[in-house]
């Protein structure tokens, strides 16, 4: 009850987010409310890549099934970056802003702007999404080098997606 209270006051004070622990950096413009949220679960995909004759682990995409709090598979997540709902709303979308929460076990917390619509659905008016409550997802810390150039790893994470529209 008091975080519906801290809501209310929240949007009339101007504030983005009921939830006061997203950071400010990642916070969504005001005038977005939430429509969803789901836990993501699977894997950042890696490539071994090479510049200046440096080897690393470089994003290909995400792959990862969308879960709502009853634990049921609502959508999917996957390269573009794209999430699909259940009923075939898509979106695409750009990262605007991210935060380092636990850079040492953690992919970072993003703010991403819906700059594509797919379908008519529930993702049909969303405008931003936060990705936060991130685990693992990292790039690997060795096997890239020229005998595994090209080479893919897949590395598990979880993750938090907060749907916003206006």
């Amino acid at each position: 009850m008091i975080k519906k209270i801290m809501f209310v006051w929240g949007v009339l004070l101007g504030t983005v987010n009921a939830d006061p622990s997203i950071p400010e950096q990642i916070r969504v413009p005001i005038g977005n409310k939430p429509v969803l949220s789901v836990h993501a679960k699977g894997d950042q995909i890696y490539q071994c890549s090479v510049d200046n004759n440096k080897y690393f682990w470089k994003i290909q995409a995400p792959d990862a099934r969308l879960y709502d709090a009853q634990g049921q598979i609502v959508g999917n997540h996957y390269a573009g970056p794209i999430w699909e709902y259940k009923e075939g709303s898509r979106v695409v979308g750009r990262i605007v802003n991210k935060v380092d929460i636990a850079p040492e076990t953690s992919i970072s917390w993003l703010l991403v702007e819906v700059i594509e619509h797919k379908g008519s659905g529930l993702f049909s008016n969303v405008k931003y999404i936060n990705r936060v409550n991130t685990h693992g997802g990292l790039p690997p810390l060795s096997g890239c080098d020229a005998n595994h150039l090209g080479s893919e790893k897949r590395v598990p994470y979880t993750a938090d997606y907060i749907f916003y529209a206006d």
